[in-house]
């Protein structure tokens, strides 16, 4: 059976998904849905995820939902080198700067650029400039930590390229777009990382759907 990928590709969550599957070559469908349209609302959606979020994977009989589930899931059947599989140091590391991720990086970085790009797009208001500048405050604290780790290794696991990196890929992107990217351009490492990790081919591909003003406040 085919795997499928049921969301709104603009989503930072959706295409955390889709690079995952795009890093491991796997021969996916994605499904698209229509916000707008509450396709995420409607029974056969929620019958998939009860909570009425994207992206969905279904992968034979098999059905998960949230974005970093669905990476660890890909890469863990399909490329599960890039857990750190056959080193349990190595996918420490791994779960360790994922968590990181989804707990020091996202919230801060996320929270710039749905104030700069989705505010305006799509909210119908001015971005909030307090919100920004009380989280860039806390993302120069994160960054200065990753510039210390970086300054030590290729990746943030280590020397090799994991989904502890591609994880920051999607939010990364709508963020580099926005004024505050300099941010990261100050930190020579993170900088560096970060080409690296957009010059990617999958990352390249993935970006394509990220468009600017859209899918920033979706799901998870």
């Amino acid at each position: 059976m085919a795997v499928k990928l049921y969301g709104w590709s603009r989503s930072p969550f959706v295409s955390r998904a889709l690079l995952c599957l795009e890093e491991a070559g796997v021969d996916y469908e994605l499904v698209p849905m229509n916000k707008e349209a509450g396709d995420h609302c409607r029974p056969d959606h929620i019958a998939r995820n009860p909570f009425g979020q994207v992206p969905v994977l279904e992968d034979g009989d098999l059905t998960v939902f949230e974005s970093r589930a669905i990476g660890r899931h890909v890469l863990r059947k399909y490329k599960p080198e890039l857990l750190g599989a056959g080193s349990l140091e190595d996918s420490a590391m791994v779960d360790m700067w994922l968590e990181v991720e989804a707990h020091q990086h996202h919230p801060a970085a996320g929270a710039i650029a749905l104030e700069c790009i989705a505010a305006p797009a799509l909210l119908g208001r001015m971005p909030n400039q307090a919100i920004i500048d009380e989280n860039v405050e806390k993302l120069k604290k994160v960054l200065e930590v990753y510039e210390t780790r970086l300054s030590k290794c290729r990746y943030l696991a280590g020397d090799f390229l994991s989904l502890a990196d591609l994880s920051h890929f999607t939010v990364m992107n709508y963020f580099m777009a926005t004024e505050y990217a300099a941010l990261v351009e100050a930190h020579p490492h993170v900088k560096a990382w970060w080409e690296e990790l957009a010059a990617r081919p999958a990352a390249k591909k993935v970006a394509g759907f990220l468009t600017i003003g859209s899918g920033v406040t979706t799901e998870k």
